[in-house]
């Protein structure tokens, strides 16, 4: 059986360009009539391991059964091989398939799975070396008891270790996670040394504790996307729910899980963004600042990469962030 692999990826895909490539079905959109009586077309959002997505026709024959079949045969996720030409439309780059070029769905022995997730930044095995050692440097028993009980939990480590940390705007790689969190302890460790009063063990606690509900949030199959619950919910929610039935099982004192819960609550910052409440506590500020820090960095460098091949000028606007950013 014939495997195949990524060519080329979306972010790098030009006008004119005639492709023979694969991608992954974000959404099926419609199937309809063109043409009166010319044949039927439907329309697909595809993705890929950037993240990005594109548009896609498939312009079939007038016959309708044909058309119809293959259209039922795609779901989202499925990953089809895609004979077809870019092109411009409407300032945005779409492709488009005609009879008799192909569009067919593989089978999931005929690419490989990883094509679609980005490889790892930092080693996993290091950075699981690097995660026992902040849990082992917690002085704190309560704290240090309950950050054993959830990462030496093998079905949550597994999956901790080699999850992305998000769909598209940071950290979305195999690990981007867990380096993601080890990121915002290093600068929470960087801020203990200018300001010796804020709490340490809760600084460490709270920033391995902060985005564990990502791991529900977000799922992996043939590309990373939210679950049902992680979009009705939110990785906040998720995170507070798993937290609060570990502490409901735990003695720690009252005050100490009303600051560690409050941590994860407001570690986005404003309520704008998602957090119910604002931080109130030193350590609160500093994970929220961290976070903002970690995952803005590593946007920009991702945006830079990303762009470099779609212009020849020194800088590109960033919609999201409202500016040029320098790309050479």
């Amino acid at each position: 059986m014939e495997k195949f692999n990524k060519k080329f990826s979306i972010g790098s895909l030009q006008d004119g360009q005639e492709i023979d490539d694969i991608f992954v079905v974000k959404i099926k959109k419609k199937f309809a009539p063109y043409g009166e009586g010319k044949g039927f077309y439907f329309n697909l959002l595809l993705t890929d391991a950037s993240g990005k997505s594109i548009d896609y026709k498939y312009w079939g024959s007038a016959e309708e059964s044909k058309v119809k079949t293959l259209f039922e045969s795609i779901s989202n996720d499925s990953v089809l091989r895609i004979q077809g030409k870019v092109q411009s439309y409407r300032n945005k780059l779409t492709i488009s398939t005609n009879e008799p070029k192909i569009c067919q769905v593989l089978l999931p022995e005929q690419f490989d799975s990883e094509l679609f997730i980005k490889s790892p930044k930092w080693n996993i095995d290091n950075m699981v070396k690097e995660l026992y050692s902040q849990i082992n440097s917690v002085t704190n028993s309560e704290l240090k008891s309950l950050l054993e009980s959830v990462f030496l939990d093998e079905k949550i480590l597994n999956k901790f270790k080699i999850h992305p940390g998000a769909i598209q705007i940071h950290h979305n790689w195999k690990g981007g996670l867990l380096q993601h969190t080890l990121e915002v302890v290093k600068i929470c460790e960087l801020m203990y040394t200018f300001n010796k009063t804020l709490d340490l063990d809760l600084m460490i606690t709270g920033s391995l504790l902060h985005d564990l509900g990502k791991l529900e949030e977000l799922e992996v199959t043939s590309r990373i996307k939210g679950t049902k619950a992680g979009q009705l919910h939110g990785h906040i929610i998720q995170g507070i729910m798993f937290l609060t039935e570990r502490l409901n099982k735990s003695k720690m004192d009252l005050d100490l899980k009303n600051k560690l819960i409050h941590i994860l609550i407001s570690h986005h910052g404003k309520e704008f963004y998602g957090s119910p409440k604002t931080p109130m506590i030193p350590e609160a500020f500093v994970i929220y600042h961290a976070d903002e820090l970690s995952a803005k960095v590593a946007e920009i460098t991702e945006f830079i990469e990303d762009s470099k091949n779609d212009t020849d000028d020194d800088f590109m606007y960033s919609a999201r962030n409202k500016r040029n950013i320098l790309l050479r």
